[in-house]
C-alpha cells in the first residue's frame, strides 16, 4: 500500500477544556486533505500529543478520521510506545477501527538494546496485518535505530517503510540496502529535499499544516528533474520549516503550528500540559514569520 508523498502528522484539537474538539478535528482533516493536499494523515503521533492522549481518546480518533476522512487520504495510527504489550493491544483496536496503517516510534526511556528495539517492532508487526512504519526519532526517544536494525526489521513482510530523523548518511545507508517496496520517509521538514536526493521517497511533516501544496510543489518539481525549481521552493519554506521549532528559540512541537493554525483561520485550540502555549514573544515571531 502506497501512503503517498506528504503525510502530515496532525495535531490534536482541543476545546477550551482541552478536550478533544470533533467538529475542529473534522474541519482540519478537510483542510489538510483538500486545501494543503495531505495523502495520508498520521492520527495520534507525537504531534498528535500522543503522551498526553488516553488509549480511549486515541481509538475514538482513529475512528472518526477513518470515517470523516473517506478514503480521501490514507489514515495511520500511532500506536507505539516504551511497552511492547500496550502497542500491540493499541495496535489491534487501531485495525478493528479501520486505520490503513500503523506508525511505531522507537521504544522511548527504557533504553533497550538493538535487539531489543527489533523483538519490540517484530512483535508489534507480527500481531496485525496493518502496513507498519518504524519511526526514528533520537532527539526524543534516547534510543536510535541503527540502519542494521532497520534492514533488518525491512524483512519484515508488512513492515514497509521508515519516518527517519537520524542523518543523512544513515538515509543514505538505509536506502541503498532496502528490500524492493520498502522506503524512506523523512521526519524533518527541513531535509525534506535532501532526502528526496539521497533516495528517500517522501516526508511525514509538521508545516504541511501550513504549506502542504507549497511542498507538494516542491516534491513534484524535483522528482520531474526540475531541480532548479526544487531548491528555488525549499528557499521559500525554509522559513517555516525552521521558524516551527525555533521562534526564536527551540520550542517543543507543537506548541507553534497550533498557535500558527489559530492565527490563519483554522482553530485548533491549547496544547494539555506538561506543554504550555506560545509565550508572547514566540508569538510575535510566529505573527511575523506568517505575515512575511
Amino acid at each position: 500500500m502506497s501512503f503517498g508523498r506528504l503525510i502530515t502528522a496532525m495535531v490534536t484539537p482541543f476545546n477550551e477544556q482541552l478536550q478533544i474538539d470533533w467538529e475542529a478535528t473534522a474541519r482540519l482533516i478537510d483542510y489538510l486533505i483538500e486545501e494543503q493536499k495531505s495523502d495520508s494523515l498520521v492520527i495520534s503521533g507525537t504531534t498528535g500529543e500522543s503522551p498526553t492522549l488516553s488509549d480511549e481518546e486515541k481509538v475514538a480518533l482513529f475512528r472518526f478520521s477513518v470515517k470523516h476522512a473517506a478514503g480521501r487520504a490514507k489514515i495511520i495510527a500511532g500506536t507505539g510506545s516504551n511497552e511492547t504489550a500496550h502497542s500491540v493491544q493499541l495496535t489491534k483496536q487501531a485495525e478493528l477501527a479501520g486505520v490503513d496503517g500503523i506508525l511505531l516510534v522507537a521504544p522511548y526511556y527504557n533504553k533497550p538494546s538493538q535487539e531489543g528495539i527489533y523483538q519490540h517492532f517484530r512483535t508489534i508487526a507480527e500481531a496485525t496485518t496493518l502496513p507498519v512504519i518504524l519511526y526514528n526519532v533520537p532527539s526524543r526517544t534516547v534510543v536510535s535505530l541503527s540502519s542494521e536494525t532497520t534492514l533488518r526489521l525491512a524483512q519484515i513482510p508488512n513492515i514497509v517503510a521508515t519516518k527517519e530523523c537520524a542523518s543523512l548518511s544513515q538515509m543514505i545507508e538505509i536506502v541503498s540496502g532496502a528490500p524492493e517496496g520498502f522506503v524512506l520517509y523523512s521526519g524533518d521538514d527541513a531535509v525534506t529535499l535532501p532526502t528526496l536526493s539521497v533516495g528517500g521517497y517522501g516526508i511525514i511533516s509538521v508545516a504541511s499544516h501550513l504549506i502542504g501544496a507549497k511542498m507538494k510543489e516542491l516534491i513534484s518539481a524535483y522528482l520531474e528533474g526540475r531541480v532548479q525549481d526544487a531548491i528555488a521552493i525549499n528557499a521559500e519554506c525554509y522559513p517555516i520549516f525552521n521558524g516551527l521549532f525555533n521562534c526564536p528559540h527551540p520550542v517543543p512541537n507543537p506548541v507553534a503550528v497550533k498557535y500558527a493554525l489559530s492565527r490563519r483561520g483554522v482553530p485548533v485550540g491549547g496544547v494539555r500540559l506538561p506543554l504550555v502555549p506560545a509565550t508572547d514573544a514566540e508569538a510575535n515571531f510566529l505573527n511575523n514569520l506568517l505575515d512575511a
